[in-house]
């Protein structure tokens, strides 16, 4: 695993947390429902974090050698703390990956969506990201200030309580 930019594979309890590390530009992969033994297995051969709260799979992924982890929090902002922390991950929107599917995103000239988003929309702002796997657009909109809020919050969390660790030692 490459420790600088890990991968990650999340189960189906974790959907909303893959969307908000790709947001901060990780590569997330989201399987909503698969056996635990074909998880182990998509983990190892992708060379991924298997991201979790099911206590028995984390176990089951400990005795199978991988790298796991149990994700703590009730929302999403204690949840991507806790993976920031664990990982010590920068939490930057900067570098966003598609929230949909974590493909990689390409800016793009407004000229090129006429027809592909609201002409409200292209008038409004001036920025336009495209994902290169999906074709979904996207722009800092209204909804922007939620994301960052909460992006805020989990560096915020992460820091607070690495600092907190800190201290115990």
């Amino acid at each position: 695993m490459d420790q600088m930019n890990p991968k990650f594979l999340l189960d189906g309890m974790l959907g909303s947390l893959a969307r908000w590390l790709r947001i901060c530009g990780y590569d997330a992969e989201y399987v909503q429902s698969l056996p635990d033994d074909e998880l182990l297995d998509r983990a190892t051969k992708g060379g991924s974090v298997l991201l979790t709260r099911d206590d028995l799979l984390f176990r089951k992924a400990q005795r199978a050698g991988l790298d796991a982890f149990i994700v703590v929090g009730d929302g999403d902002a204690e949840r991507l703390a806790s993976v920031a922390r664990r990982f010590h991950l920068e939490l930057n929107p900067d570098s966003s990956r598609c929230p949909v599917c974590g493909g990689s995103l390409s800016q793009v000239d407004k000229d090129e969506l006429t027809g592909k988003v609201p002409a409200r929309t292209l008038e409004a702002y001036d920025e336009f990201r495209v994902c290169d796997s999906c074709g979904k657009v996207f722009w800092r909109g209204s909804h922007w200030k939620n994301i960052q809020a909460t992006i805020d919050e989990a560096r915020e969390l992460a820091a607070l309580t690495s600092r907190e660790s800190e201290q115990d030692l």
